[in-house]
């Protein structure tokens, strides 16, 4: 049987060798290219059966050189790596036709999954059109390993109309996320419509939602349009969807079930055709488990789920973000301090992202035209967490902000979930408080142990019941 031969093209010696050395052991022929050139000449010689090139080579770039190859075998496989770890690099990769995109450094066990699965699929790549590289279209910013998971995902969604549910704190995207989904899908020509349900009363979200017939309430003197309608042929973004009313979910749930949906006080069922993509803060299974969101409506939001993570998980960005928002937000330029920058990443962002552009858009408006130093900084600092201390004076202890998580729920709510409230709060309580030991210590359960006044045995199992990956630690 003929062995299936792969093509490496990439300029870094060091990582033929690396390649050469793991796809032979796993049972492929290889063939290497140093460059563009030598690539595009093992293509045209119909050598090969699956590609392995970096995007950024000597004389070419890969993105220019792909649709060529394509051309004339629109069925090769191709894995993109590139160490330019941006979304438009990922979008672009599967813009172009690749197979997949796998950010530099990579993981020589996930790349050959990778080339195994592409192996065995054989897929039948279409032809795209090429897409403006220009990395400003859409800021999302991030190299880091989180956001390159991120990324891979939504270039995988441009195409499709799937439902979309974000996750993550406040502050860390999610309507960022939503409109570069939207942006870059095939409904980009039509509208981009957010609605944030916390913002909204809660009698008036079926009426923002889906519009209302005069006279069908009180107050309601004229007809009104709602958002479906709005966003017919786009997408529909329901920001804070965990604060919607019950009511307005199974509404809701029948527009994604049937497609179509009555204005409040109408009789006429209005077509619809929208993408809903939708986010929140919240945890929805535990809102599921208090009854106050549905199970059969969190099934039909989350097909495809996205998680962002925090910015302190992903803290290595914070130098390119502050640059992005001293740019975006200064008419003068500023110059900052390295070690300005680097106490800025090490800092922990309750607020993640929005905090620090709201910390930078303060800096480069009280400071213009002056070098952000580390003093600087430390001084803003201060006075921002003063002023937080100042706003939250009453919640000075643990117990005081336990106190408050709960004060968000009804009684009706407390007693519907009184079976397992107590261990709810425990594990409200003890996950981030593993999760920022383990962080701190680097991942080292023994220090973490040893913080913590556990012994390492109670340590794993504790991880393991709170689903935590052992993997990473």
């Amino acid at each position: 049987m003929r062995k299936i031969n792969i093509i490496v093209a990439d300029d870094d010696k060091a990582i033929r060798v690396v390649l050469d050395t793991a796809l032979k052991r796993s049972g492929y022929e290889v063939t290497m290219a140093e460059n563009a050139a030598g690539l595009w000449k093992l293509v045209q010689e119909n050598y090969a059966d699956l590609i392995i090139t970096d995007v950024v080579m000597p004389d070419e770039n890969a993105f220019d050189l792909i649709p060529k190859i394509k051309k004339i075998n629109p069925n090769l496989p191709i894995i993109v790596m590139s160490a330019q770890n941006t979304l438009m690099t990922a979008i672009t990769a599967n813009e172009l036709g690749a197979f997949d995109y796998l950010p530099k450094p990579f993981d020589i066990k996930e790349l050959l999954s990778i080339v195994n699965r592409a192996i065995s699929e054989k897929n039948k790549f279409i032809d795209k059109p090429n897409l403006d590289k220009n990395e400003d279209i859409f800021p999302l910013i991030g190299r880091s390993k989180p956001m390159q998971e991120i990324y891979r995902v939504m270039a995988r969604l441009m195409h499709s109309d799937l439902t979309v549910l974000i996750t993550g704190e406040s502050g860390t995207g999610k309507e960022l996320i939503a409109k570069a989904l939207h942006e870059f899908g095939d409904r980009k020509d039509a509208t981009f419509v957010p609605i944030n349900m916390a913002a909204i009363p809660r009698e008036l979200i079926e009426s923002e939602l889906f519009g209302h017939e005069k006279g069908s309430f009180t107050g309601a003197i004229s007809r009104k349009v709602g958002k479906f309608q709005i966003a017919d042929g786009g997408t529909l973004f329901l920001d804070e969807i965990g604060d919607m009313p019950i009511d307005a979910q199974t509404r809701l749930l029948r527009v994604l079930q049937e497609g179509e949906f009555l204005t409040v006080g109408g009789i006429s069922p209005i077509k619809t055709n929208i993408r809903i993509i939708a986010a929140t803060n919240k945890s929805l299974q535990d809102q599921i488990k208090i009854g106050a969101f549905r199970e059969d409506l969190y099934y039909r939001i989350n097909v495809i789920p996205i998680k962002l993570p925090p910015l302190r998980d992903r803290n290595e960005d914070i130098p390119a973000l502050v640059n992005h928002f001293i740019s975006k937000n200064s008419k003068e330029i500023n110059n900052i301090d390295q070690d300005a920058l680097m106490y800025l990443k090490d800092y922990i962002w309750p607020g993640n992202i929005r905090e620090l552009e709201n910390f930078i858009k303060r800096i480069v408006t009280l400071y213009p035209n002056e070098s952000i130093s580390l003093e600087l900084v430390k001084e803003e600092l201060s006075g921002l967490n003063n002023t937080l201390v100042a706003d939250g004076a009453s919640l000075r202890s643990l117990s005081d902000y336990i106190e408050k998580y709960l004060s968000q729920f009804t009684l009706d709510e407390l007693i519907a979930n009184q079976d397992d409230l107590y261990q709810r709060v425990l594990v409200e309580f003890e996950k981030p408080i593993l999760n920022y030991v383990m962080k701190r210590t680097n991942n080292n359960q023994i220090k973490a142990a040893k913080i913590l006044g556990l012994n390492r045995n109670t340590l794993r199992k504790k991880l393991r019941s709170l689903n935590m990956d052992l993997s990473k630690l």
